[in-house]
């Protein structure tokens, strides 16, 4: 079936709003997109009245813990850190999803319809991260990318975390040998497999090492949790020296040193920034480094990293750094278009053009003005969220089966 968004306030986010536009949506993905009158809408469509309402790609979240960190559930629900390991590359976050997860509507409420998911920073290096839909029955229908990057954290967490083991790594020199230990095993893993193979002999295959390698060949991104600036510096010194894609989450001290990371070409995936200064790094946490990073020339995304920050308000926090400096047409970026091509995710999601997920959300108005709200979700050009007026909530399509 072919379906037809028509005139609405289109703001595809690469390129001009349209006023009275048309999205057309065949097979789940966008076929065309522009002014009503430009595109031809075929006679048997399915009409979708968008009047009055902005219409927008789905936001996307490229860091949380959505699904494996589930909201209420105590240590049953949480499947973020595997604590025993502190190089946890083969670890995939993909194994502890609950797709029931209550977090999942939430976030079709506040218009996201894309997540990254990522182990947390209790690790060096945590493991394996994907990209889903926030509307599925199962794993195997939410995911679009099974294989996006590696998590690892700097700073203050996994220090502490060892250290109250009595064990490596204690300390930020400790943290940075693991990880840089865990990259020269790569390296040596690499060249033993590659000879084994060239050779014709067995090799046994290392789960963990074999992540890595990945890292290091550029088929991974390398998800670098840090928070203060001389943090950010050890990461990018990494980089450096080992050849890896490297995008900063958190990087709440950025502002500060916002010339190197823009000199360096680093993307920052900024956030979350509802939270008090609950530990050391982030004493310097402000509202106004959205707008610093941008303006010195960094592609910043916006994060929730749910559940720090419920995910349905990953629109305010934009709100309030606009507020604080941000431009509001960088802040759409930093909602959509930007946290999916750091992660080369663009191919898929981020803004509305042919050929992407019809992945788009219907609002009664500037989703950046905190009055407004996301009245109907699409995910895949499926309807899976509907905001009821009389009810005065938001109705999601079941996601369990029923007879």
């Amino acid at each position: 079936m072919v379906k037809a968004i028509v005139g609405g306030y289109v703001v595809p986010v690469e390129g001009d709003p349209i006023d009275g536009g048309t999205i057309l949506i065949e097979n789940g993905r966008i076929t065309q997109v522009g002014a009503d009158a430009e595109v031809d809408v075929p006679e048997d469509a399915e009409l979708i009245d968008a009047s009055g309402a902005w219409v927008l790609p789905g936001f996307v979240d490229a860091h949380t813990h959505l699904g494996v960190h589930e909201e209420g559930e105590g240590w049953a629900g949480n499947d973020t850190n595997e604590m025993t390991d502190p190089n946890g590359a083969r670890f995939r976050a993909i194994d502890g999803i609950d797709p029931f997860e209550i977090g999942f509507d939430d976030a079709l409420s506040g218009g996201v319809t894309s997540v990254v998911i990522k182990p947390g920073s209790g690790n060096p290096i945590g493991g394996q991260t994907v990209a889903v839909k926030t509307w599925g029955r199962t794993t195997l229908d939410m995911v679009f990318d099974e294989a996006v990057s590696v998590k690892s954290a700097l700073g203050e967490n996994p220090k502490r975390v060892y250290g109250d083991k009595n064990q490596t790594p204690s300390t930020r020199l400790g943290v940075a040998a693991i990880i840089r230990e865990a990259f020269t095993k790569a390296r040596n893993y690499a060249a033993q497999r590659d000879h084994a193979r060239a050779e014709g002999k067995p090799f046994d295959v290392d789960l963990t090492l074999e992540t890595l390698v990945k890292v290091l060949d550029g088929e991974l991104y390398w998800d670098q949790h840090t928070h203060r600036a001389d943090d950010i510096v050890t990461a990018i010194r990494l980089a450096e020296e080992f050849g890896y894609k490297l995008v900063v989450n958190h990087g709440t001290e950025g502002h500060l040193i916002a010339d190197v990371l823009a000199a360096k070409d680093v993307p920052v995936i900024l956030g979350p920034l509802f939270t008090t200064r609950s530990k050391v790094e982030l004493r310097n946490r402000t509202l106004r480094s959205a707008g610093i990073l941008a303006r010195a020339g960094v592609k910043i995304a916006i994060t929730t990293d749910h559940p720090v920050v419920p995910i349905n308000f990953l629109v305010y926090q934009a709100a309030l750094a606009v507020k604080d400096g941000l431009e509001p047409e960088v802040a759409l970026r930093a909602l959509t278009v930007n946290p999916a091509s750091m992660l080369s995710l663009d191919d898929r999601i981020g803004s509305l053009r042919p050929g992407l997920d019809a992945d788009i959300v219907l609002w009664s108005g500037d989703p950046l003005d905190v009055m407004n709200r996301a009245m109907r979700v699409f995910v895949r050009g499926q309807e899976v969220y509907r905001f009821d007026d009389a009810r005065g909530e938001g109705v999601v399509t079941p996601r369990r089966y029923a007879e």
